[in-house]
């Protein structure tokens, strides 16, 4: 019989042995994610599971809703990695941030050294509602300030999705765009998917995330890729090697 369509692959069976995470929620208490220890551990054995190999975990620093600070959250990882009795993890998790971008996000990094996924390379979100105001001229001074702003899950900006040239201005004035793999599976619906799918194919993604909250997550991990683009998962996944640590 001749197949006209190939099979789409499960997202499992894409994943790299070596797979550098560099967006999740795994610290317990901190912000919307684990909520204990134990869902700490649950996640990373399960991630591990499907090839994660190490955890750049990205609480949320969110203004008045998950106000974390660098201190907080650097004590959160010491505390965290010795409460877990996973194998060799201490050198293998890592923290460093998931900041909003709104009012209070300047006076932020003008005030104190943000907690980077590598280098100067800022895991930064905006509001699903809307974009800021000042999107562009935050973007500007956030730079000027030596960061390289690396913009989480843009397909989930449904104000976006009908302008591709909004998506193009972005990456113009120096973002970088991390997918989320969830995406890749249709966690979100389909209009994500779909973005996503254009987003690869016009080569605007960069680097690959779990943003793993929780185990609803981590189930969907197991599930196959709805993208027809998924052949470019191979290179995506490579580009996050670039994060080793």
């Amino acid at each position: 019989m001749i197949h006209f369509f190939k099979k789409k692959p499960f997202l499992r069976d894409l994943i790299p042995d070596d797979f550098i995470d560099i967006h999740s929620h795994l610290m317990p208490g901190i912000d919307d994610g684990a909520e204990n220890i134990e869902d700490t551990s649950k996640l990373i054995k399960g991630l591990e599971k499907v090839g994660f190999k190490k955890f750049i975990t990205t609480p949320h620093v969110m203004g008045e809703v998950w106000n974390n600070s660098r201190t907080q959250i650097e004590e959160k990882q010491h505390s965290t990695v010795a409460a877990l009795t996973i194998p060799n993890i201490e050198p293998r998790f890592k923290a460093a941030a998931e900041y909003m971008i709104d009012g209070e996000f300047k006076e932020l990094f003008t005030r104190e050294p943000l907690l980077t996924l590598k280098d100067n390379y800022v895991l930064v979100e905006i509001s699903y509602l809307s974009p800021p105001i000042q999107l562009y001229d935050i973007l500007f001074e956030l730079q000027v300030a030596g960061y390289q702003p690396v913009l989480a899950h843009p397909e989930r900006y449904n104000f976006y999705h009908h302008s591709l040239s909004d998506y193009k201005k972005l990456k113009k004035v120096g973002c970088l765009f991390q997918l989320n793999l969830l995406s890749a599976v249709g966690y979100y619906g389909e209009r994500v998917s779909k973005i996503s799918d254009v987003l690869i194919e016009k080569g605007l993604i960069d680097f690959l995330g779990s943003d793993v909250h929780h185990i609803r997550h981590l189930e969907c991990l197991q599930k196959k890729i709805v993208l027809k683009n998924h052949e470019h998962f191979s290179s995506l996944f490579q580009n996050n090697s670039f994060f080793d640590f």
